[in-house]
């Protein structure tokens, strides 16, 4: 069953037994200071915060904040088919709580694969046209893609770190197996009414085995997403390497033709003396035309390639 109920916080607290600063951990309020995953073991409930999941799981119900919301619809349709007793072939089922939490990581890493399985191919294909076409449209979804890579690894290495801290926290795998049952936990030893302590080590057991299938997927959705994104990083450096390597180039033209102008304005300021309005008496000369001429051009070239000889020897060019 499904409802939608507006309670209050003293109502929540009330009925869930829980702290204020539980709720803290849960309150999407309080999203900056409480945006990292967790996963919050109580007597009476289980506390869950996977980004735009915030929920708290009891014996018989759960409470999802903002179920409107990406993470909260994602949810709901992973949890309410694990509930149906069709669906169950008649096999034993697991209590609520854990069927909650496994909804919670299924759907949580079920969107992570979906994003990356979305963006994978995008970075395949950037990966192929680079270097050869560099327009702004492509380098422009190469950032785009970055980004998206960048948080969907801290995403999943967020939710990888839960999963490790929770594995290797006995007591908190040991308090979800005591939930619900007339037992208590004194000294790392579990004392129950009845004698459980069997049943619960089995399903230690399976909640390990449970939590470390999902801390896999989430390390394999963590490292893919750091693999394209190191791939990325070095195509971004491979471009800026070209586009230096151009911008050498186009450099070392531009140095070419200031020599270049700057010895033709030598010989221009020759012809500029000669064309003065004063008698040098060159003029008289049939020759003197094209002597001048060739000695303009050929101190021209002369000086070229002494500049030129000079700046290679400097290493400029």
């Amino acid at each position: 069953m499904v409802s939608t109920r507006k309670i209050n916080r003293r109502q929540l607290l009330k009925s869930s037994g829980l702290r204020p600063r539980d709720i803290r951990s849960v309150d999407p309020s309080l999203f900056l200071t409480n945006s990292m995953p967790s996963l919050l073991i109580r007597e009476n409930a289980i506390l869950l915060n996977l980004g735009s999941l915030r929920a708290i799981a009891m014996g018989e119900c759960v409470l999802i904040f903002d179920y409107n919301r990406r993470g909260g619809k994602a949810f709901i349709d992973t949890l309410l088919p694990r509930l149906n007793p069709r669906n169950s072939s008649g096999g034993p089922c697991m209590p609520f709580e854990l069927e909650v939490v496994e909804a919670a990581l299924l759907s949580r890493v079920q969107r992570l694969e979906q994003r990356l399985m979305n963006i994978e191919p995008r970075v395949q294909a950037l990966l192929k046209v680079l270097p050869n076409r560099l327009t702004a449209d492509i380098l422009e979804e190469l950032r785009i893609s970055k980004q998206a890579l960048v948080e969907l690894g801290s995403r999943a290495g967020a939710l990888r770190q839960m999963l490790l801290d929770l594995l290797e926290d006995e007591h908190e795998i040991r308090r979800i197996c005591i939930m619900g049952r007339n037992c208590t936990l004194k000294n790392d030893v579990v004392e129950c009414s009845v004698p459980l302590e069997k049943q619960i080590a089995e399903e230690e057991e399976e909640i390990e085995m449970l939590l470390e299938n999902y801390l896999q997927r989430s390390e394999s959705c963590h490292g893919q997403a750091e693999r394209l994104l190191d791939s990325a990083k070095e195509m971004e450096d491979s471009i800026a390497v070209n586009l230096s390597s151009r911008r050498l180039e186009v450099s070392r033209v531009e140095l070419l033709l200031q020599v270049g102008t700057f010895c033709v304005a030598v010989g221009a300021l020759v012809a500029g003396i000669f064309g003065m309005n004063l008698k040098s008496y060159l003029e008289e000369h049939v020759f003197a035309f094209w002597l001048t001429t060739a000695g303009i051009i050929f101190g021209a070239v002369v000086a070229f390639f002494l500049m030129y000889s000079y700046l290679r020897a400097r290493k400029v060019l």
